[in-house]
């Protein structure tokens, strides 16, 4: 890439290559966003092979399998190498083009790719069968020297979890078992979901840590809610003078009709009997 650079003037060089960088570190997390560096670079440069290449996985990592598949053929022009022949077979595959990838994969620019070329043709073939309901001839396209070695290359996982997925389809559920093991076996950097396709046929069913961690959350509150409720109520209880109805000494309080209160302040005012003012008046006279 760096020597296709060299062509360009030094300015424009280093504005195609900070695009062409970000393309590479974002293709994977945010496909979009490198899109969208990839047309900037392809609009700068765009007789650079590494620029139509780059461009090209960018647009496939978006699904554009047509503009994808227009910017392979354009850098396999320039440079004449057939090593992006497998992901233009891809390509027609995403354009619903199956018969079109398995053409291309008995095509002689197979026999021209190195091993790990000839294996993603042989994933794609096999991809194209599915694609047509040809399940077991799917599995037959997968089934190679590659897949039976013990050796563990670079493609070992992405080939044995395509053979189990293949024959799971197809409803051989304890080969795919023995597979997907075989693939977790040679998945060294976890990056397939091996493992939890192997679990699923097992039975295990797993629990997201975070969501088991809210649940408690959730349960501790209302244990603390329950809690202050309880002790509300036996401090209100402590509060209040309790009768037993049943108690010979029980005489429940009568209250007037409006309910009032009485204050303990008000003045007191007694009424003297009418009797004891004549009596009175009485005495006096007899005094007199």
């Amino acid at each position: 890439m760096r020597q296709e650079l060299l062509s360009l003037p030094k300015g424009l060089a280093e504005e195609v290559s900070r695009n062409l960088v970000m393309v590479a570190r974002l293709i994977d997390e945010d496909p979009e966003q490198a899109y969208a560096y990839s047309r900037i670079a392809l609009r700068l440069a765009s007789r650079v092979a590494a620029v139509r290449e780059a461009a090209g996985f960018a647009a496939y990592a978006t699904q554009k399998y047509s503009e994808a598949l227009a910017e392979f053929r354009a850098a396999k022009r320039m440079t004449g190498s057939v090593e992006l022949w497998p992901v233009m077979a891809d390509c027609e595959r995403g354009l619903g083009r199956p018969e079109r990838a398995l053409a291309m994969a008995g095509e002689p620019e197979v026999q021209k790719l190195d091993k790990a070329g000839q294996v993603e043709m042989r994933l794609v073939a096999a991809g194209a069968r599915r694609d047509m309901g040809q399940l077991e001839a799917a599995i037959v396209t997968l089934q190679s020297p590659e897949l039976a070695s013990n050796s563990v290359q670079p493609w070992t996982a992405r080939l044995r979890y395509a053979y189990a997925d293949a024959l799971l389809a197809a409803g051989r559920e304890d080969e795919a078992r023995e597979w997907f093991a075989k693939t977790v076996e040679a998945d060294k950097d976890g990056s397939m979901d091996a493992s939890d396709r192997l679990a699923e046929l097992d039975g295990v069913e797993f629990v997201d840590a975070l969501d088991a961690d809210e649940a408690d959350e959730i349960g501790d509150e209302d244990d603390e809610q329950d809690a202050a409720e309880v002790a509300a109520a036996e401090r209100a209880s402590d509060q209040a003078e309790y009768y037993d109805e049943d108690d010979e000494e029980y005489e429940p309080l009568e209250r007037s009709e409006a309910d009032v209160d009485v204050d303990v302040t008000d003045e007191v005012v007694v009424v003297e009997d009418e009797d004891d003012e004549d009596d009175e008046r009485d005495q006096a006279r007899d005094k007199a």
